[in-house]
């Protein structure tokens, strides 16, 4: 029986009894009890594992080093899942303190298994609308001379773009040039997403425009629209409304 196929008494018992055993695993540095809910099939059973961690982290700064020194050990499992999930985990802390786990979320990076490096990008954007730290870490590994690592950062930028476009505009201009093709796709799709929230298409239109590279803005153009018609409700702007802008902008010049 899945996670939230249990009656909601018993879902928030088995709830509680996640995060005790989290609590218990971290102070014993022990891993057996914790185990089985970290490579749970359930995505909401890890969700609820690594969400877990992430609480405790926040509310328990005298055991900090501890924990992730627990997730380290944790980290080194052979199955995708627990790895999956420990990454996560180190999404939660990273949007407090992405220091303290950036060499674990560099590992995720380079994960053999793409589940894990999905995590990753999950774990850089969610971390990313909260924590600045996410830009210093990102220009390191912008232009990587591996284009999965280039797509992963490039992906992971998205969250902190939405409300903060001026902040990494600079990194997406590197990818413009972009010779592969899973690259300049992610770039087009992270443009489109960080067009649609206030104050921000006019911003990022004129940025691209302004790079002179028409391939570019014409698939800008394309994914802009769609962005603003698939989240019309929560857009600045209506679809006919960037629809409009383009239209007379072209006729301008």
């Amino acid at each position: 029986m899945g996670y939230y196929d249990l009656p909601k008494e018993e879902r928030e018992q088995y709830k509680s009894s996640i995060e005790n055993t989290v609590v218990s695993s971290v102070k014993t540095n022990m891993t057996n009890e914790v185990m089985p809910f970290l490579s749970d099939s359930d995505t909401y059973v890890r969700k609820v594992a690594y969400q877990s961690i992430g609480v405790l982290y926040k509310q328990n700064k005298e055991i900090r080093p501890l924990i992730v020194t627990w997730l380290e050990q944790l980290y080194d499992n052979t199955d995708e899942k627990v790895r999956q999930t420990i990454i996560y985990a180190c999404g939660e802390i990273a949007g407090i303190d992405f220091i303290a786990i950036e060499k674990l979320l560099t590992k995720g990076m380079y994960d053999p298994h793409h589940s894990v490096r999905n995590a990753f990008i999950g774990s850089l954007k969610i971390s990313g609308n909260k924590n600045p730290d996410i830009i210093a870490f990102c220009e390191k590994y912008i232009l990587s001379d591996d284009p999965e690592i280039r797509r992963l950062i490039c992906h992971g930028l998205e969250l902190r773009g939405r409300e903060h476009p001026q902040e990494i505009i600079g990194f997406l201009k590197k990818l413009q040039h972009d010779k592969n093709k899973r690259v300049r796709q992610m770039l087009i799709h992270v443009l489109g997403q960080i067009s649609y929230k206030k104050g921000c298409f006019y911003f990022v239109e004129n940025e691209v425009f302004a790079w002179g590279n028409v391939d570019i803005y014409r698939a800008f153009q394309k994914e802009a629209v769609e962005v603003h018609g698939r989240y019309e409700k929560f857009s600045e702007l209506s679809k006919n409304d960037v629809i409009a802008f383009f239209e007379k902008k072209g006729s301008a010049s």
